[in-house]
């Protein structure tokens, strides 16, 4: 039996999304604006001092790297912090919308959060002298949240780890470590997520109940994807889906959305079908029609009683079958710091089933609504969504030519809706780096491609020629090495 997890509340990872948007240039400005208002009212609400001084400071701000307290500084460069890269859409973006300083809201905050920590201070030292040590352990873990809440990454990181080495308790451990996690996460510090997840396996391996290790696999797996480890990544994700409990983490859409991408690029065909085109909880998000209903209602099923719940839910009356439950809002509470945002899955429903499926032309329109509305809108997918869209370009055209010996250039040209020249120059990139097994002959005027597949029973002659190569060579050593030798005993 697990305890419930400790520690989840804070930071609030959504705001990390908001200082993104300030910066991202893709994004519209009704957004940057709305998320300038959305981080203005909850720095004045959670008092958060450190947060605003990192982002808003005239001089030192990560998003005011330029502002009217510049002046006084004359020739000297402002100064970004390392970490702002992990939380700024690029090394050099700024925010078109600067969040706007305001020196006595700081001091006010900086009063509050002074006074607060004096009075966990005392809470502490109460303890110490009339309480036991469960109560002094609330009061640090008071601390620790404190700093997480208001946003000062080193001292929170300190404080967590004050509790973890006074603490005996797995599951508490556990919790701490996943906090500073999510620090990390927030902060963009990708270093610090990935001592910390391998700190957290350790953990869990050495006893940690069921929750916690659920919870784990959706934080590696969004760490993964950070790091473009997107093959890793999905397994865990997918899995996630069923048991998903991490809401501190992110939102069970983004968690859908994250999932059907990194399956989407790195699965195999058999996998993607089973694990992303056929998943159940996959298919209650991107499904239509029945399939969805099925799937809400519980008919479609990975397990052996699939085809009986089908048969049962297809019995059911009409009103029964018809009651559909929003899945993207399962999970919210007063907790929550955000609530569900609604999501227009239609674009990724479009690419998954035109990939599986082949229809291309489809599929290429898909992937670019996908890249506007998703990749480029997002803090942990926007730094790789110009590699996403290359290799799901990639795997379109490896799913066409492994069916033929020979393609038309005009034919594959119309089928993907884009022009001759286009696909000419594309796949000559992806030859050339040997990722498509193909020719291009367009010099005779045949205007062709000629895939050459790899010929496994050659490949397996050539590999043990080298290789008896390799053993005579090995011999022919040890055979002079003995010869040597005898004539020395002579």
């Amino acid at each position: 039996m697990g305890s419930d997890p400790q520690y989840a509340k804070w930071p609030l990872l959504p705001l990390a999304q908001h200082v993104f948007t300030l910066t991202n240039s893709y994004a519209a400005r009704p957004a940057q604006q709305a998320a300038a208002k959305y981080l203005q009212e909850a720095i004045t609400e959670h008092k958060m001092a450190p947060l605003y001084r990192y982002l808003a400071h005239p001089i030192e701000g990560i998003l005011n790297a330029v502002g009217e307290g510049a002046a006084s500084a004359v020739g000297k460069p402002p100064s970004r912090k390392s970490s702002a890269v992990g939380m700024i859409a690029g090394r050099s973006a700024s925010s078109s919308i600067p969040m706007a300083w305001d020196a006595e809201l700081y001091e006010s905050l900086r009063a509050e959060n002074d006074k607060e920590l004096e009075e966990i201070q005392k809470e502490e030292d109460e303890a110490v002298e009339k309480a036991g040590e469960t109560e002094i352990q609330a009061a640090r873990g008071k601390r620790a949240e404190f700093f997480a809440r208001v946003g000062d990454k080193e001292k929170a990181i300190a404080a967590y780890e004050d509790v973890f080495e006074k603490t005996g308790i797995l599951g508490t451990k556990i919790d701490l470590v996943l906090a500073i996690i999510r620090m990390g996460l927030f902060y963009g510090d990708k270093q610090l997520v990935k001592k910390h997840v391998e700190r957290a396996k350790t953990l869990v391996e050495s006893g940690g109940d069921w929750d916690r290790r659920n919870r784990l696999k959706a934080y590696e797996g969004l760490y993964l994807l950070t790091v473009r480890s997107y093959n890793l990544a999905a397994p865990l994700l997918l899995d996630s889906l069923s048991t998903f409990t991490s809401y501190e983490l992110c939102t069970y859409s983004n968690l859908v959305v994250y999932s059907v991408l990194a399956g989407s690029v790195s699965l195999k065909r058999v996998d993607f079908k089973s694990k992303v085109v056929d998943a159940p909880e996959i298919k209650a998000i991107l499904g239509d029609g029945e399939d969805k209903l099925l799937a809400l209602s519980g008919a479609l099923s990975a397990g052996p009683g699939a085809d009986v719940g089908a048969q049962d839910a297809s019995s059911a009356p009409t009103a029964a079958r018809t009651t559909v439950v929003n899945l993207t809002t399962l999970g919210s509470s007063i907790d929550q710091p955000e609530a569900e945002m609604a999501v227009d899955f239609s674009p990724l429903a479009q690419l998954v089933s035109s990939l599986y499926n082949g229809r291309y032309k489809l599929f290429f329109q898909a992937l670019a609504l996908v890249e506007e509305q998703f990749l480029t809108q997002d803090r942990y997918l926007h730094e790789h969504k110009n590699w996403f869209v290359r290799e799901m370009r990639l795997r379109a055209y490896q799913q066409l030519l492994q069916s033929y010996r020979v393609v038309g250039l005009d034919s594959m040209a119309n089928d993907f809706g884009v022009t001759v020249d286009f696909l000419d120059r594309d796949l000559a990139k992806f030859i050339a780096a040997g990722r498509i097994p193909c020719t291009i002959d367009r010099v005779t005027g045949r205007g062709v491609i000629e895939t050459n597949r790899p010929d496994d029973k050659n490949k397996q002659y050539q590999d043990v020629v080298r290789q008896g190569d390799q053993l005579i060579t090995k011999l022919q050593k040890y055979g002079q090495a003995v010869r040597l030798r005898g004539s020395e005993r002579a």
